[in-house]
């Protein structure tokens, strides 16, 4: 079974700067680790993988520093790695990343089974899955707690719901994304890491993937950022002390003052 786990490398610190033209993180130089729940995602794979045997490949869109998420994948037994890394891809909505990394899993091909973490922590939208699922035109399930069978063409899967959980089936190939619920990540083993170094990380460009130029980066972005600002910092609160009945005729006397209704 070939599956692609498809990864994102985020800021690992709060301590981040912003593009002023783009409105943009500026990712170079910054640490970054892989996003935490694409790391459910890869153990997810490496467990398929050794249940019904194939081939598990880490797929990463970012500037070059994101080849270091791929090896740390690798090191922890995903077979390969690709970075799809070009200056064309940068300012990408969760639109265009789902169509640049759609791209990438079409030159990969014979994917049988696409994961993805639920959502990325520097977005939280949880859109680039569906998004890859959407333009590839593959069945999806998200928020994947638990895979009950996988088999040939086939693969059934518990879905967390807000109170309790849904059970489907459908045909692959096809897309999931995972929550954490659904395994213990393992550790790099010291062979693993050792892999990991020698690993040579393929890196595509947007030539390379014969990518729609109207269709990635800023150009290809329905949604971008037109201003990025600090809300103005509120001024403490009033605390009103005495009997409840004290405090609500002190309350509705303040609410008259303000005139706030």
């Amino acid at each position: 079974m070939n599956i692609v786990v498809c990864i994102k490398q985020v800021p690992g610190t709060t301590d981040v700067k912003i593009n002023e033209k783009t409105n943009t993180l500026i990712r170079e130089g910054v640490e970054s680790i892989i996003n935490p729940f694409d790391v459910y995602a890869i153990e997810e794979g490496l467990r398929i993988k050794e249940k019904v045997g194939g081939k598990v490949s880490i797929l990463c869109m970012g500037p070059p520093q994101a080849k270091e998420s791929i090896k740390e994948a690798i090191a922890m037994g995903a077979d390969e790695g690709i970075l799809l890394s070009d200056r064309a891809f940068a300012g990408s909505d969760t639109w265009a990343t789902s169509y640049t990394l759609s791209q990438g899993i079409k030159k990969i091909g014979n994917a049988d089974l696409i994961i993805c973490g639920k959502q990325a922590i520097d977005g939280d939208t949880a859109q680039v899955g569906p998004g890859i699922a959407e333009t590839l035109n593959l069945p999806f399930i998200a928020y994947v707690r638990k895979i009950e069978d996988i088999r040939d063409g086939y693969i059934r899967c518990e879905r967390l719901m807000e109170e309790g959980y849904e059970v489907i089936e459908m045909s692959l190939p096809a897309l999931i994304t995972v929550v954490k619920e659904i395994n213990n990540p393992r550790l790099p083993s010291l062979k693993g890491m050792m892999r990991a170094k020698k690993a040579e990380i393929v890196t595509w460009t947007a030539n390379d993937l014969n990518s729609i130029p109207e269709n990635i980066g800023l150009n290809g972005s329905p949604t971008q950022v037109v201003k990025i600002f600090s809300p103005p910092a509120r001024g403490g609160g009033e605390m009103l002390h005495g009997e409840i009945e004290e405090q609500a005729e002190k309350l509705v006397t303040k609410i008259r003052e303000l005139k706030i209704v």
